[in-house]
């Protein structure tokens, strides 16, 4: 009898430059986690945001993994290239966010008083920390889109750039909540609505790429899109004018550190964050508006 096996299992998925990169994302990520949570040990929220950066993204390329391999992801209601493109992006950025937090809070030279097996083991976690960031950077680049290619809107330039807005956002919010004191202004309330409305819209323009039902909507997606990044590039302009100066103006707050603030709860400091990652995400809506302009959406892919 002739094996039904073999036609169903798809080896490309471990074999191939981008199978063996979430081969070695998988390792890394199990080594990472497991140093970490044997020895090495987390504490507070900056070592519990690395945990689940690291068992998250090794739970979702095994996901990838087992579904390419068996070619179940043909039964899933994704745009699956759309899927793995935005995973590897996001992936990409949190990876290197843990593995720029976990040796800078929990890694030292000495031992005391940690001891030299628990000193140890954080450095091995921080080495393949940075293995992982590594391996999904270079999935992404073995994914993109190339020149005159037909492939996936999230594995352009524009869809990568959509996944690394979200995350500034992101950032930008985890500033906003440390006491950042925004609502002492009208103005600053409309930077905040900016960051929010811009941050939205482009995580609906995610979903709808990924979930491959752009297709079904009665307008069209496509200059929709570049629309509504034209539009975020004149709400971030904004936002990057007003808030530093409703920030730091002397006549509305303070151009310079104040003495007393103490690190880690200074709203001074939250507010230049704000300020330095406003500009990062105008600029990258700025490329993300010129790119859009030579891309075509295909949303079966």
């Amino acid at each position: 009898m002739e094996s039904t096996g073999g036609p169903y299992l798809n080896t490309a998925a471990v074999t191939s430059p981008v199978g063996i990169a979430r081969l070695l994302q998988m390792t890394f990520g199990c080594a990472t986690f497991s140093l970490v949570a044997h020895q090495g040990g987390f504490s507070a929220a900056y070592g519990t945001f690395c945990m689940f950066v690291w068992t998250f993204c090794f739970a979702v390329t095994v996901f990838i993994i087992a579904c390419e391999f068996t070619r179940l992801h043909s039964c899933l209601s994704l745009s699956w290239g759309n899927f793995t493109a935005a995973f590897a992006m996001l992936a990409t950025l949190m990876s290197v966010t843990a593995a720029v937090i976990y040796p800078l809070y929990f890694v030292q030279v000495g031992c005391y008083p940690i001891g030299c097996q628990v000193r140890d083991f954080r450095i091995a976690a921080s080495v393949f920390a940075g293995l992982l960031f590594v391996t999904y950077a270079a999935e992404v680049f073995l994914t993109r889109a190339k020149p005159g290619q037909v492939t996936s809107y999230m594995a352009t330039v524009s869809g990568l750039l959509k996944i690394v807005q979200a995350f500034v956002a992101c950032i930008i919010f985890g500033a906003l909540v440390n006491d950042s004191q925004y609502g002492k202004y009208v103005a600053t309330q409309w930077c905040v609505a900016v960051y929010s409305f811009c941050f939205v819209v482009t995580v609906v323009v995610v979903a709808f790429s990924v979930t491959g039902k752009t297709a079904l909507l009665w307008f069209p997606f496509e200059r929709s899109v570049v629309i509504y990044t034209f539009g975020a590039v004149l709400l971030y302009a904004s936002a990057a004018v007003i808030w530093p100066v409703f920030c730091f103006d002397s006549k509305y707050g303070s151009p310079h550190r104040p003495g007393l603030c103490a690190k880690g709860k200074c709203p001074w400091d939250s507010q230049l964050v704000i300020a330095i990652f406003t500009y990062v995400n105008l600029l990258l809506y700025v490329l993300d508006l010129a790119y859009s302009q030579r891309i075509r959406f295909v949303s079966h892919i």
